[in-house]
């Protein structure tokens, strides 16, 4: 690659591209709400969602000084992020409060990007991020969802058109969200129904001496604000 090339791709990346007309924007609005209302498609769709959810944890186990020593992601959609370090502390608390607020809270990053008019440099960063979670991908079937997700924004982001970029872009930072709403409701049902007893919530509970329910409270209100600032930036084209 000759510097020319380099300094061409450089400049595609950091720079900002048109905004789609609004019928874009509601037209991908109402998809990401058609995969995530029903019961059917969500359970489908809510693999990408464990992607971001498990990736959090990953990130951030990362990033307070864990060992992370893998990630793995089921058919049934649960996932499970595994690192080393002491079993207490803020680092154990920020890792394990990372998974439900991370995919709200990487749509509103996304929401930023695209209100920017960022969206190749959201479509690869998305890649990347993908590509850095792969290494850390311990079975088949999360290797799997992983490759078919990062593969889709790479072949948008190399081949596809500016307009096809831009709804790609606005479909998934919809989606996630919207999706990032829905789990949280999912496992209030699970904990009132006598399930989940080692979910997050009750593991941050044990690791902090507060109720789980308030853990509960946290994520409906990260997701909740995330779905509102980011839903009002992405109209705003």
């Amino acid at each position: 690659m000759d510097s020319t090339t380099a300094t061409s791709l450089w400049d595609e990346l950091i720079g900002s591209q048109p905004d789609p007309d609004l019928w874009v924007v509601l037209a991908t609005l109402a998809a990401a709400v058609a995969v995530v209302v029903p019961h059917g498609l969500w359970r489908l769709a809510r693999n990408a969602v464990t992607i971001a959810h498990e990736g959090g944890h990953g990130l951030i186990a990362l990033c307070t000084g864990r060992t992370l020593t893998g990630i793995r992601l089921h058919s049934d959609t649960s996932g499970l992020t595994v690192s080393r370090g002491k079993p207490y502390g803020i680092g154990m608390i920020l890792t394990a409060a990372a998974g439900y607020t991370a995919p709200p809270l990487l749509g509103l990053g996304g929401a930023a990007l695209l209100a920017s008019g960022h969206i190749t440099l959201l479509l690869w960063v998305a890649t990347a991020l993908l590509v850095a979670m792969l290494v850390m991908i311990r079975n088949a079937y999360g290797v799997l969802t992983v490759v078919l997700a990062g593969g889709s924004f790479l072949l948008v982001s190399w081949l596809a058109g500016p307009q096809v970029q831009a709804a790609f872009a606005y479909a998934v930072v919809w989606f996630l969200l919207l999706g990032g709403v829905r789990p949280a409701f999912e496992l209030q049902t699970k904990r009132r129904r006598g399930g989940a007893g080692d979910s997050d919530a009750d593991q941050l509970s044990r690791l902090t001496h507060v109720p789980a329910g308030l853990w509960l409270f946290f994520f409906h209100a990260v997701s909740l604000s995330s779905l509102i600032g980011g839903g009002r930036w992405l109209l705003e084209v």
